[in-house]
């Protein structure tokens, strides 16, 4: 019938549907009228039953509400669109070829930290020392990334990078921003209370106040080649008087390669 928006099919000339014999698993066909329809008159009683998968059959208007010709098309559209049909489904890997267990070689959370403090250091303009520092908080978030650079608005053109002079103006040490004070500058939430900072290097005295005073609890260091300094021995100090533990950063690996064509090397799948 038109108005079921099913498609379009042929047409059966006489009356008559398959039915599913549950006893004995075949079909058998019902009649419902005898002869033969000769034109548009002898159509007015039927209905034309259409759909998008199988032949029109013509049947008596009172036919159509028996309950089993109700059955039998809601049976078809089903098998029609039913989920064996389709040959998207039948074309995808089976459970058994999918991999159910994860990956064993990814980067645990201390590894992945200490990666982001050492790849912010790549933003670093110093031509002489690169360091990066990672603040985290107790659910393993992200909430400040810095690197050493010089303050917001002053040029890193103009002002030195030089070590050493005559004149110390003329050096970066009274103008450069360490990586720790501006990843406590840049931080995302309220305040940076009880996290840890991972840093590429011990953290000198003026940075040591400064982690004090934001009230991070423990310092995750990669070298500490300046141990002997004035100024580190001083941090040392201080964070030992203010409770905060530090300790050294031992790697489970020497390296992490980031290579932005493994994306594309991996199998194609369909995205999630």
């Amino acid at each position: 019938m038109e108005a079921l928006g099913l498609g379009t099919a042929s047409c059966v000339k006489g009356g008559g549907i398959q039915t599913v014999n549950e006893e004995t698993g075949g079909y058998r066909k019902e009649r419902f009228h005898q002869g033969s329809i000769h034109d548009e008159n002898d159509r007015a009683p039927y209905l034309n039953v259409k759909t998008s998968s199988i032949q029109s059959t013509w049947f008596p208007a009172e036919v159509m509400q028996v309950p089993f010709l109700f059955s039998w098309m809601t049976n078809k559209v089903l098998q029609r669109f039913s989920p064996l049909n389709n040959r998207s489904l039948k074309n995808r890997p089976s459970m058994s070829e999918v991999p159910c267990r994860k990956r064993d070689d990814y980067l645990e959370w201390p590894e992945y930290f200490m990666a982001v403090a050492f790849l912010s250091a790549q933003r670093s303009k110093d031509p002489n020392s690169q360091v990066g520092a990672c603040i985290v908080n107790a659910e393993n978030k992200i909430v400040g990334i810095g690197y050493n650079g010089m303050p917001n608005g002053c040029s890193d053109d103009l002002l030195p990078w030089r070590r050493t002079a005559e004149n110390i103006l003329d050096t970066k040490y009274p103008y450069v921003c360490h990586a720790e004070l501006n990843a406590i500058m840049n931080k995302n939430s309220a305040d940076v209370k009880g996290c840890t900072m991972y840093v590429a290097l011990f953290p000198c005295n003026e940075c040591a106040k400064l982690i004090i005073q934001a009230g991070i609890k423990e310092v995750i260091f990669m070298s500490d080649k300046y141990h002997d300094s004035n100024e580190t021995t001083a941090a040392r100090l201080m964070f030992e008087m203010a409770g905060i533990s530090f300790r050294k950063f031992t790697p489970k690996c020497s390296q992490i390669v980031i290579d932005f064509d493994s994306i594309n090397s991996r199998p194609s799948q369909k995205l999630q």
